[in-house]
């Protein structure tokens, strides 16, 4: 999978923006939280970075190209050496995971904040 069709996979996804961060990372955002992150640094050592299920991120960690994400790892964020570590489908299929574990939580935080504002 390239860089396109990443881009195309996550603006797919309910109220998704995109922004060039950190020099050459191509950041997807719901609601201002992180759900995916690019490199678009050829040989930059990991291309992508995505958030998982505790389940999915040990089972990742023993793929070959696949180690946890600096800073986030303990968050159970993985990173991915290159764009073709996994195949088209288990890729397009981490993504919409990341995104739904991300939104959940904005979804969340956002019932909390309009609780404690109607009392």
């Amino acid at each position: 999978m390239d860089v396109d069709a990443i881009r195309q996979i996550c603006l797919s996804l309910p109220n998704t923006r995109e922004r060039l961060q950190w020099g050459e990372t191509l950041v997807f955002k719901v609601k201002e939280k992180i759900f995916a992150m690019v490199s678009l640094e050829i040989g930059s050592g990991t291309r992508i970075f995505l958030k998982c299920s505790p389940e999915r991120f040990a089972e990742l960690l023993e793929r070959e190209g696949a180690h946890p994400a600096p800073y986030m790892g303990r968050y159970k964020w993985i990173g991915l050496e290159e764009l073709d570590t996994l195949g088209n489908r288990e890729l397009e299929e981490l993504i919409r995971q990341s995104y739904d574990m991300i939104a959940a939580k904005v979804a969340k935080k956002r019932r909390t904040r309009t609780r404690k504002k109607s009392r």
